[in-house]
């Protein structure tokens, strides 16, 4: 039995059954809709397809951070219960919430001296998050202890491919992710930018290809780049999609096909209420493991 509870976010864009089965524990985050306070709980609040019918007829959508109080209160229980935590947070490249962790670390120092809190900024976001924490609890059930699993994490997690596009970049423009100009370049050209989560957790534009086809089969090229291994990649694969599951769909099929070592299919998560406030729907994202980012 493990001596330490694993935590993350559910902007990690999993799903409560696989927090259940990985025995990870979740922290919600928090966003407004129209003004409403709402919990980024996996669609329980509100299903994706609510979420972004309502942001495209005009609603206003709002995130917020997990605060440090809400952390505590998440992670008191588990500490009163005897175990240490480490909690792997969304990249602080998007978020703030790796600084509201750290204050809630410190301030439960005090309050359980005999226990350990360890924080880890992931560098990640949506199911690419997903993927190095399920990494992290594979080690953990290995018999990894805390330490060891964090200091792996730390060594490891840039190498976690993160590649988007998207052939909606309204929200993106919205939300400040990139510029207006390019959102307007791409809308008049049709242009599907495709992005990557650059080695400071930032979000970056890396390319701007012409119809989605195109962008679909660029970051299938790209994984052909970039994998660990290269064709004989065993890792696992996962993707997250906006409201647009069948063109997720048409990038695992590929994947599939090329790779034909890796572990189990392609897994498919949608996107979670905190990140898809940003990209709106039409937005996929691919993630595996592969060369260290730089």
């Amino acid at each position: 039995m493990s001596d330490f509870v694993l935590s993350c976010c559910s902007t990690c864009d999993m799903s409560e059954e696989w927090h259940e089965r990985r025995n990870v524990l979740c922290v919600y985050f928090n966003y407004e809709l129209a003004g409403e306070p709402c919990k980024d709980d996996y669609g329980r609040t509100h299903a994706p397809a609510d979420l972004y019918a309502r942001m495209l007829a005009g609603a206003e959508a709002k995130t917020s951070q997990v605060s440090a109080g809400e952390y505590m209160d998440a992670w008191r229980p588990v500490l009163q219960a005897g175990k240490d935590i480490l909690h792997v947070t969304l990249s602080s490249g998007i978020s703030g919430t790796y600084t509201s962790a750290c204050v809630a670390r410190d301030g439960l120092a005090a309050e359980f001296p005999e226990r350990t809190v360890i924080v880890v900024d992931s560098l990640a976001a949506s199911s690419g998050y997903g993927l190095l924490v399920d990494r992290l609890a594979d080690l953990r059930d290995e018999g990894m202890g805390i330490r060891e699993v964090a200091a792996w994490a730390e060594e490891h997690k840039l190498e976690v491919q993160h590649w988007f596009f998207s052939s909606d970049l309204t929200f993106f423009i919205r939300g400040g992710r990139i510029s207006k100009a390019a959102g307007l370049l791409g809308g008049l050209l049709n242009i599907c930018p495709v992005m990557d989560v650059e080695p400071d957790g930032s979000l970056a534009v890396k390319e701007k290809i012409r119809t989605k086809r195109k962008a679909t089969d660029r970051v299938v090229d790209l994984m052909r780049s970039l994998v660990r291994d290269g064709m004989a990649y065993d890792g696992k694969v996962f993707i997250s999609n906006s409201e647009c599951l069948s063109d997720a769909q048409t990038v695992g099929g590929k994947i599939e096909s090329l790779f034909d070592k890796m572990d189990g299919s392609v897994e498919y998560f949608p996107i979670g209420a905190t990140i898809g406030t940003h990209t709106g729907p039409g937005t996929v994202a691919l993630f595996y493991w592969g060369a260290r980012r730089a």
